[in-house]
């Protein structure tokens, strides 16, 4: 079938776009990234968003049996929000309705809230409300923290660690989240297109963590022996905003914080991946954290392709 996946030629986009042409599908990708280098080929036609203009969004996805959408942002910035990407969103689900797609596969978090004041949640819960109520068959993902060769998470904490000479956790640390392998991710979401059933599956991998385990852990692993020390969530915040102006990136806001130190990454479900997170990173020790990744690069720079850690 003739699938279409916002992001192809980006993280997890590009994934989930492998295994449906492995899997015998036809893709095209929308995105906002044109000029980044296609890693498929003719095999992916790519075609922009067009969220001001409708009509020719609607048109691209004419044909299309299932829509995979990873289309969001991380945090607010001056070039992009969570409102603009929540109304974005809305017209792509529109623009999906009107051109006969049948099924959209949608990428969420772990729970998200109509209630919170926290806009990243906040937002999900209200694409989540907007696309049970449009009448598409759907299938909603809720990942909490993604890795891969290409993650920001798990690669910028082993950064730290190797380049700074103590590495902080938000208070205690005890709060726990369950990261998912993108290809796990990626599996789940193809297999989704072919189905019609309605369903919400929570994203989760095979292990849980603290935060403070989490980061003993990738210690262990690059065989680095930095402190690791409890701060307050204002000192952290003020040192992360210090290290993201040396390199040049929002290492983590105060609603990532406060979301984290929530539990909002943590839920009681079975796991849907089965790729574990600790023998990744043995598997990756000698790479992981050689380089800092920065979303705002990623963001900024639509013609680069993402480099693999």
């Amino acid at each position: 079938m003739r699938v279409a996946v916002t992001g192809a030629f980006g993280y997890s986009g590009r994934y989930i776009t492998k295994r449906l042409l492995e899997a015998g599908h036809e893709v095209i990708t929308l995105t906002n990234s044109l000029h980044r280098p296609n890693p498929f080929g003719e095999k992916v036609a790519a075609f922009p968003f067009h969220f001001g203009e409708p009509d020719k969004l609607r048109d691209a996805l004419r044909g299309v049996h299932a829509l995979v959408n990873t289309y969001w942002v991380r945090f607010d910035h001056r070039l992009f929000t969570h409102g603009q990407a929540v109304t974005n969103t809305k017209i792509l689900f529109s623009a999906a309705k009107e051109a006969g797609v049948k099924r959209i596969i949608h990428v969420s978090i772990t729970n998200p809230d109509s209630t919170t004041d926290l806009p990243y949640f906040r937002g999900k819960a209200e694409l989540e409300s907007s696309l049970k109520g449009s009448g598409i068959s759907f299938c909603i993902l809720r990942p909490t923290v993604l890795f891969g060769k290409e993650d920001v998470l798990i690669n910028n904490i082993a950064w730290s660690l190797r380049h700074l000479p103590v590495v902080g956790v938000f208070g205690a640390g005890e709060y726990r989240l369950q990261p998912i392998y993108v290809d796990d991710l990626a599996r789940t979401a193809a297999e989704k297109v072919s189905q019609d059933r309605d369903e919400v599956l929570e994203a989760i991998g095979p292990e849980t963590f603290t935060y403070r385990d989490l980061v003993a852990r990738v210690r262990v692993a690059i065989g680095v022996k930095r402190p690791i020390i409890s701060v307050s969530p204002g000192l952290g915040y003020w040192s992360c905003r210090l290290v993201g102006l040396f390199v040049g990136d929002v290492v983590i806001t105060r609603e990532e914080i406060r979301g984290l130190m929530d539990g909002r990454l943590y839920v009681d479900a079975p796991p849907l991946g089965a790729t574990k997170l600790t023998e990744w990173i043995d598997r990756h020790r000698d790479t992981l954290g050689r380089q800092y990744t920065s979303e705002m690069a990623r963001r900024v720079d639509r013609a680069s392709e993402y480099r693999s850690n």
